[in-house]
C-alpha cells in the first residue's frame, strides 16, 4: 500500500482550514494543521477532526518555527490560508496584518525553498485585491486597486508567490478566491453577523441588527466549494493563478433580504444602518469572471446563494436554541 500524500494547512481552524481539512481527509491525505499559540484555543471548527488531523504550534512571525515545520512533517502540498482575514480590522491593527499577511507568505516560501523545492504551495489570494476596480466582472488580468491594509497585504502575498514560482522554478499557485461563507464564519464578518443577528431576533433575543453600507455588492460563494478548487489547483501539471467565484453579485441588502425571508421576518422592521459599521475606504462591487478556472480545472460553483443563506440561518437558529435550552 502507497503512503499517504501529506499536507500541511496553516490557518486550519478557521472556516476554510476546517473545509479543507475534511477534504483532503476525504482524499486519503494525511493533513497537519498549523495552529498559532494563543492563550485562549479557538480550535471549535475542527473538534470533529480530533485524532484525525495532527496539530502543530508554529507561527507565521517566526521564520524558524516554519522552516522546522516542513522539515519536520515534509509534506507534499502546503495551503497557506493563516491570514489577519478581517478585513475592517486591518485598519485598527495594519502593521501586524502585514507582517502575517504579506511577509508571512515570504517566510512559508522561504521555508519551503531551504528544505524541499519540489513542494506544492497554495496561497490563499482575495477578490480585495481588485478594491476599486477598473472593470467587472474581474478575471486574472484585471488590475489590482486594493482599498485596505488587508488588500495591500494580500497583494504582496500574491506577488511574492509569483515571484517565488519564476525565479526558483517552484510549483506556487494562488486562488483568487472571492467572498465564500458558511455557517462556519466568524461572528466578526458580516454575512455571519446578519445570519447571527436573523436568529437572535426569531428567538426574541434582539430588537435590532446594524450594519454599515448595504449598497456594497459582493459575489458570494459557499466555502466548501472553493476548497475544492484550492485542491484543484495543485493537482494541476503547472502551476497557474486562478480567480473562483460564482460570476453572480448581490448587494448586503440582498443578503439581508434574502436571510430575514427565511426567517419569515420583515428585514425593514429590524435592521438599521450604523456610519460606524462603515469603512473608511469601501470597495463598492466585486464580481468573479471564473472562466479559467471552470476551463483549465473543470471547475463550477455547486451551492446556490440562497442555499447558502438558507443553510447558515438554519445553523445560527440551531445554535442559538440550543444555547437558550442549555442555560434553562
Amino acid at each position: 500500500m502507497s503512503e499517504a500524500k501529506r499536507a500541511i494547512i496553516t490557518g486550519v481552524s478557521g472556516q476554510d482550514g476546517s473545509y479543507l481539512a475534511e477534504f483532503l481527509l476525504g482524499k486519503g491525505y494525511e493533513v497537519h494543521g498549523v495552529l498559532r499559540r494563543t492563550s485562549t484555543p479557538n480550535t471549535h471548527r475542527i473538534e470533529h477532526l480530533e485524532g484525525k488531523v495532527k496539530l502543530h504550534v508554529s507561527d507565521m512571525t517566526d521564520q524558524a518555527s516554519l522552516t522546522r515545520l516542513i522539515d519536520e512533517v515534509r509534506p507534499a502540498e502546503v495551503y497557506n490560508l493563516a491570514a489577519q482575514s478581517f478585513v475592517h480590522a486591518s485598519w485598527e491593527v495594519p502593521v501586524s496584518t502585514a507582517d502575517v499577511t504579506a511577509v508571512g507568505v515570504t517566510r512559508m516560501l522561504e521555508a519551503i525553498r531551504s528544505v524541499d523545492k519540489s513542494i506544492r504551495f497554495y496561497q490563499a489570494s482575495s477578490s480585495e485585491m481588485f478594491g476599486k476596480a477598473t472593470e467587472s466582472p474581474q478575471s486574472e488580468s484585471t488590475p489590482f486597486r486594493p482599498r485596505s491594509p488587508y488588500g495591500v497585504a494580500k497583494v504582496y502575498g500574491h506577488y511574492i508567490t509569483v515571484n517565488y514560482r519564476e525565479s526558483y522554478d517552484m510549483f506556487c499557485a494562488s486562488g483568487i478566491l472571492f467572498n465564500h461563507e458558511s455557517p462556519r464564519r466568524g461572528l466578526e464578518f458580516v454575512t455571519r453577523k446578519i445570519t447571527d443577528g436573523v436568529a437572535r431576533i426569531r428567538l426574541g433575543q434582539q430588537k435590532l441588527l446594524y450594519l454599515g453600507n448595504l449598497q456594497a455588492r459582493r459575489d458570494w460563494g459557499h466555502a466548501s466549494d472553493y476548497v475544492r478548487a484550492m485542491w484543484m489547483m495543485l493537482q494541476q501539471p503547472e502551476p497557474e493563478d486562478y480567480v473562483i467565484g460564482t460570476g453572480v453579485s448581490k448587494s448586503i441588502l440582498d443578503f439581508v433580504q434574502a436571510a430575514f425571508g427565511h426567517a419569515d421576518l420583515d428585514y425593514k422592521e429590524y435592521v438599521r444602518v450604523d456610519p460606524k459599521f462603515c469603512r473608511p475606504a469601501d470597495v463598492e462591487i466585486l464580481c468573479a469572471n471564473a472562466e479559467k478556472a471552470e476551463k483549465q480545472l473543470g471547475w463550477s460553483p455547486r451551492i446556490s446563494f440562497d442555499n447558502l443563506v438558507s443553510e447558515m440561518v438554519i445553523s445560527d437558529l440551531t445554535l442559538q436554541r440550543n444555547q437558550k435550552n442549555c442555560c434553562l
